[in-house]
């Protein structure tokens, strides 16, 4: 069998540091093009160019594998609190709270997911991720009591932001499920049947058309920071898992934080400093991290994208493959020890 990797957690890292970069950035430009639209409106757009984004990154068959018919239920969860509460709460919040601390406050999405992760699929958590994820929430309490002190708008409109991180907390862990999946494929269904959740909701409710500029600028945010940010998303989650995912991903609101300064925003003050500095210091905890023991691999039958340089896949071929594929492969029990993470091949208790 071929030596594993010795850094298994690099790759996942890598793409979910360019993924909170992508998601990162949009937020404040949500804000800026946003500005007197509906929030359902606004999340529509924004799903819309998701949509198109991965209408246009699909794969072939024989690299990914196809959604399936049983991950209809599990889309459409996805669907309603990623594509429609997720992004309606965060409109609706950053009409009544500064850039800077709403971006900030999307760092709890991290806190969500990683506890939903724990519960849900028993990804390790030791008392060092703990500690990271406590730093989490006490920076964000900090953020609600700084723009309290502004004003009640102000803290009403990071609640809902705080909400918005709430359901991509549940988006993220659900999500986990369709790691394995084409990403492409759940980037298209998940933001086209929010696009159409989110559109019909703001038809009903008579929310303004957007203008053409505002509508194209949130189009291609969305393509971007949703549609390219969820691929990205989920091939970092097929990498490490959904808790450390998460972690990485919380560098985004730091990266928004600085868009929206640099567009203006100066509601800086000491309790948003000190919230910042929790969250970056939880950041930091959850990235000190090495798990390496002996463990044991059950016997099983999957189908995903797979490499046979990798240490798990060394099953024949009746003609050679090089590269990423996906098939039906069957993986026979192995002992063995080396650094690892909670992927698809690596869920075991401890």
């Amino acid at each position: 069998m071929t030596a594993p990797r010795p850094r298994p957690a690099a790759r996942g890292a890598a793409l979910a540091l360019l993924s909170a970069l992508l998601f990162g950035e949009s937020t404040p430009m949500v804000q800026h093009f946003g500005a007197g639209l509906g929030a359902f409106s606004t999340a529509g757009l924004l799903y819309i160019g998701g949509a198109s984004l991965g209408w246009l990154l699909r794969q072939p068959a024989e690299r990914e594998a196809r959604l399936r018919r049983g991950d209809r239920g599990r889309l459409l969860a996805m669907a309603l609190f990623g594509a429609v509460v997720g992004p309606a709460a965060l409109a609706w919040g950053l009409q009544r709270t500064s850039g800077t601390g709403a971006s900030l406050m999307l760092t709890l999405e991290a806190f969500f997911t990683a506890v939903l992760a724990w519960r849900l699929y028993r990804e390790t958590m030791d008392r060092r991720v703990w500690a990271a994820m406590g730093l989490l929430l006490l920076g964000g309490a900090c953020l609600v009591f700084d723009q309290g002190r502004v004003g009640a708008s102000s803290g009403v409109g990071l609640l809902a932001v705080a909400l918005a991180t709430a359901a991509w907390g549940v988006d993220n862990t659900l999500s986990r499920a369709l790691a394995e999946r084409d990403p492409a494929q759940v980037v298209l269904a998940k933001s086209a049947l929010g696009a159409l959740c989110s559109v019909a909701l703001a038809w009903l409710i008579g929310e303004p058309l957007p203008a053409w500029g505002a509508a194209l600028a949130l189009l291609a945010v969305g393509g971007l920071g949703y549609g390219l940010s969820l691929r990205l998303y989920l091939l970092a989650q097929r990498a490490f898992g959904a808790a450390r995912t998460g972690s990485v991903f919380a560098f985004a609101p730091f990266v928004g934080a600085v868009i929206a300064a640099a567009l203006g925003d100066r509601s800086w003050g000491p309790w948003m400093l000190l919230g910042a500095g929790l969250m970056l210091a939880g950041v930091a905890l959850h990235l000190v991290e090495r798990h390496e023991h002996e463990h044991e691999h059950v016997a099983m039958e999957h189908e995903h994208a797979h490499r046979h340089d990798d240490g798990h896949h060394d099953h024949p071929h009746t003609q050679a493959v090089e590269g990423g594929h996906s098939h039906w492969h069957r993986h026979a029990p192995v002992r063995h020890a080396h650094p690892h993470v909670p992927d698809v091949h690596h869920a075991h208790p401890h």
